[in-house]
């Protein structure tokens, strides 16, 4: 087996990615035309994936990353509007682009319509959410953007194989896709609880972070496996999953939990872009399958669905926001901040992505109309993600959405904060007491120092900053102890570099800085 086109893929795709974040250009659009300008030179051979192992090789790791970094909490607070985009804008979105491709493409079989509508149904709302966040949208918007991205995959999923069956003739019915639909549904998420305890058990029991984080990268697939060998949903298993060690992941020891931070964030780039740079790859042979179709002609039909998709979700959004609350008082006295301004954020948001591409791969080669659902999905990923994703930010700022209030949220934070640091205060008067933990004062005064740094610290962010310099105190006090800790560093790199201390020695002293470096400073983001 060649393994030099895998490498070349995953390295190229990592490095294009790298690069445009550096630029005004977003990393899926570089990817893609990277990608197409790479398969057009001499020696470059034809991508392909097995549609058979697309699935579960790309999507577990992704939907677990996402359903970790969730707030069970919010997302159970706000089930009603999740659930209407996530299985019924999905639903009505299969069918409704299904019937505008069908009536739109020439000889299209109405089932390869429909697979076309269930691959380009679930929008990826990563990049609205990472946007939502950065412009400080209000949370409950974020929150059911993220839900939505959750759920409407195991929707997808089961509509597009209802809609493949009959496309490949055998034999679906609408009355055995509803069943096929709740039997998914219902087992997915039955897997998911079976599987969560002891997952979890097994997490907080092994004591080896390297073991713990080993586990960590097996469970998605393992979770999505078990559900998927019991014909239930494995999409589902991996979110219910996912989203309970990630609402449990304070009770496994700090060593996993950054180390896991930093695997999963690399998982997440390195599938991400690689798939992205499929698009481009693969377009050419893509292209060279639609000889039945004139370039203006393809370029009308890529156009209509894309007019299509973003049609349907304003179709949808408007009505399952304002119906409900216009029948029940009960839902506008509990959510009384909707506003048609947030609609259309949540109607806007309908960036397709990962998930639709990964979908569009597994179609086997064997389908009816399988370049034909591949272009239309390619340009629809492509289109939504230059006219929304360019889109989504200045519309953002020309609603003037309310924000959030990040003098509250800072407030909470200390107050928070403050709580912890008098239980600890408490507990470690307790510990002091007894004769068996006596230190050295210096010792104790500098435990006690450390908590006061901690509760002062979030005060100080709503306080006076510095005149010149614009810093509060915790942050000069940060920065001068990353410079302070670089000092050391340096020294201890030139007593190795002059034989005084080998390199196991080096590396010792230099992971004790680190850990010090890290308690110091809190993540800022990306």
């Amino acid at each position: 087996m060649d393994v030099m086109p895998l490498l070349a893929l995953v390295a190229g795709s990592a490095a294009v990615a790298g690069a445009a974040r550096r630029t005004p250009v977003s990393a899926p659009l570089a990817l893609v035309a990277a990608g197409l300008a790479v398969s057009y030179l001499p020696g470059v051979p034809d991508y392909t994936l097995d549609p058979h192992v697309v699935l579960p090789l790309v999507l577990p790791p992704l939907l677990h990353t996402a359903a970790l970094d969730s707030s069970y909490l919010d997302l159970r607070a706000n089930a009603r509007p999740v659930a209407l985009l996530s299985v019924g804008y999905v639903l009505f979105a299969t069918l409704a682009v299904g019937a505008v491709a069908f009536l739109l493409v020439p000889g299209l079989p109405p089932t390869a319509a429909l697979v076309l509508g269930a691959v380009v149904a679930p929008p990826d709302a990563v990049a609205a959410t990472a946007v939502a966040r950065r412009l400080g949208l209000p949370s409950r918007i974020t929150t059911i953007l993220q839900g939505e991205s959750l759920v409407n995959d195991a929707t997808a999923i089961t509509a597009y194989k209802v809609a493949l069956a009959a496309a490949l003739g055998e034999g679906a019915t609408w009355a055995g896709g509803v069943r096929e639909f709740a039997v998914a549904a219902v087992g997915g998420v039955g897997v998911g609880l079976v599987l969560m305890v002891p997952l979890h058990w097994l997490r907080t029991h092994l004591r080896e972070p390297l073991l713990q984080n080993t586990l960590s990268l097996l469970i998605p697939f393992v979770a999505y496996g078990a559900a998927e060998q019991a014909g239930a949903s494995g999409v589902l298993a991996v979110v219910v999953v996912g989203l309970y060690l990630g609402h449990r992941s304070w009770q496994v020891d700090f060593a996993t939990r950054l180390q896991e931070a930093a695997v999963w964030r690399m998982v997440s780039f390195l599938l991400e872009s690689a798939v992205f740079a499929l698009i481009g790859l693969q377009l050419r042979v893509v292209l060279r399958g639609l000889d039945a179709y004139g370039p203006g002609e393809a370029a009308w039909y890529a156009v209509v669905v894309f007019l299509a998709v973003v049609a349907a979700r304003f179709v949808w959004v408007y009505p399952a926001t304002f119906l409900p609350r216009a029948l029940s008082a009960r839902l506008r006295e509990r959510e009384p901040d909707v506003t048609g301004r947030a609609a259309l954020v949540v109607s806007w948001a309908g960036m397709r992505g990962v998930v639709s591409l990964a979908i569009a791969f597994s179609v086997p080669a064997t389908a009816p109309a399988r370049n034909v659902v591949l272009f239309l999905t390619f340009t629809t990923v492509i289109g939504t993600l230059v006219v929304q994703g360019l889109s989504l930010p200045p519309l953002i700022r020309a609603l003037r959405l309310p924000s959030r209030d990040a003098r509250a949220a800072t407030l909470a934070e200390a107050q928070a904060q403050s709580a912890a640091s008098a239980a600890a205060e408490r507990r470690l008067d307790e510990l002091l007491a007894d004769e068996r933990n006596a230190l050295p004062q210096p010792l104790a005064d500098r435990l006690r120092a450390v908590l006061e740094r901690r509760r002062n610290a979030v005060w100080e962010r709503l306080g006076a900053v510095h005149g010149t310099t614009g810093e509060s105190a915790d942050d000069t006090y940060r920065r001068l102890t990353r410079e302070v800790i670089g000092a050391e560093r340096a020294v201890f790199v030139s007593l190795r570099d002059a034989r005084r201390i080998d390199d196991e020695m080096l590396r010792a002293l230099l992971r004790r800085l680190d850990l010090e470096e890290a308690a110091a400073y809190r993540e800022e983001g990306d």
